[in-house]
């Protein structure tokens, strides 16, 4: 029986639009993440799962902490007995600072991302908020975290190109040792640790001009990675315990990096279609979104109610969600339609009104966002239903 055939009759009785994850497949998927990270310990990317109880799962299963993508979703997830939660970008939310600050349990399981004095001057001013003079101490200090800029540079002076993402200011051994010592310094603060993400290495697809750049980015970040942690510990007079790089689709080369400590993954469980020509990504698709074909407009047509869940990014095929019912396609046309998404027949066998066809979503966590919940199948049945994010009622940008 085919993935299809399966998922609809596992699905059967259940109205669409529906989300569904294959939990053989989802477990299968962290098992091999983890082995591909040979012992690095694994933090679990909350964004790209959205589903408070598969990152959970995630966790059970071996991974390491969650790096969050936004301080809110960081308090909540504490909240709900998660620990050790780092937030993988910087934030200017002075609500959610004011909350951090006074909140023991926060304090001590999150930890900020920086890399600007002006986002630090935000924090500082929330602490200043919750502890008079020379009591800082009282409460435990907020752990702190500086991204690094990891993209690779090549060629001089106008000529130069910048391939990766532009995430952060920090790349040379100076600016991070510099933004290193004032949080040091700071009261109230700590520096747990430092950010390299290799965005060109750990998420782009292996054409042959990517394979170029991936050959010569990790040799060089980990260069700079070196450097960069010697200059820290100069100027701070001590190691850092925290060194996060990579994703799924670097965790080798990541984990085995000069002093990472550990890697980060969470679009490797649900495998989304940005992913399919990533020669490194050996594990199997377990996220799936179904919609059901409500007319006919003509032979060798058929349309779907829903399915315009296009993801972000550059504008273009591959933002699209890639159909997985066989022998059918999306039109040039209209693609996938806020309402309804039409198909045309190449090959497969026709479709009727009341027959459900398969998607796989873009990217990763995104799927979820359009869901209040997702129904978790084993083999040919729904074992349980569980709330996303959004059924949970928190959507966090």
């Amino acid at each position: 029986m085919g993935v299809t055939e399966r998922l609809t009759r596992a699905t059967t009785g259940l109205p669409a639009p529906l989300a569904v994850v294959d939990l053989d497949v989802f477990d299968a998927n962290a098992a091999s993440l983890l082995r591909r990270a040979g012992g690095t310990p694994v933090r679990v990317a909350a964004k790209s799962v959205r589903v408070r109880s598969l990152v959970e799962r995630a966790l059970d299963a071996g991974f390491a902490g969650v790096m969050a993508y936004s301080l809110e979703e960081a308090l909540w997830l504490v909240g709900t007995g998660v620990r050790d939660v780092l937030v993988g970008y910087p934030t200017v939310d002075a609500g959610a600072l004011d909350r951090l600050a006074g909140d023991r349990v926060a304090r001590r399981e999150i930890t900020l991302m920086v890399d600007d004095v002006a986002q630090l001057a935000l924090v500082r001013s929330a602490l200043a908020g919750h502890a008079a003079p020379g009591e800082e101490a009282a409460l435990p200090e907020v752990a702190v975290c500086l991204d690094v800029d990891s993209s690779l540079r090549v060629g001089v002076g106008p000529l130069r190109l910048h391939l990766g993402t532009r995430r952060s200011p920090l790349r040379s051994p100076e600016q991070v040792a510099a933004l290193a010592a004032e949080v040091d310094r700071a009261d109230g603060l700590r520096l747990r640790g430092l950010m390299f993400y290799e965005a060109q290495v750990a998420g782009l697809p292996d054409t042959p001009a990517v394979r170029v750049v991936k050959a010569l980015s990790v040799p060089d970040v980990d260069r700079r990675r070196r450097g960069i942690l010697a200059a820290v510990r100069a100027a701070v007079g001590h190691e850092v315990e925290l060194v996060n790089a990579g994703g799924t689709g670097s965790l080798e080369t990541s984990a085995a990096g000069s002093g990472v400590t550990e890697v980060t993954s969470g679009s490797g469980l649900f495998v989304p279609g940005t992913f399919d020509g990533m020669r490194t990504v050996t594990q199997r698709p377990s996220a799936f979104f179904g919609l059901d074909v409500v007319r006919n407009p003509g032979p060798g047509w058929a349309t779907a109610f829903g399915g315009g869940y296009v993801a972000s990014g550059p504008a273009g095929a591959s933002r699209l969600p890639r159909l997985v019912t066989p022998g059918w396609s999306l039109t040039r046309q209209e693609a996938a339609g806020e309402v309804q998404t039409p198909l045309r027949l190449r090959g497969g066998r026709p479709l009727h009104v009341g027959d459900r066809v398969w998607f796989r979503h873009a990217k990763a966590g995104e799927l979820m966002e359009r869901f209040a919940a997702v129904h978790l199948v084993r083999g040919d049945e729904v074992v349980g239903t569980v709330p996303t994010y959004r059924g949970e009622g928190r959507t966090f940008g």
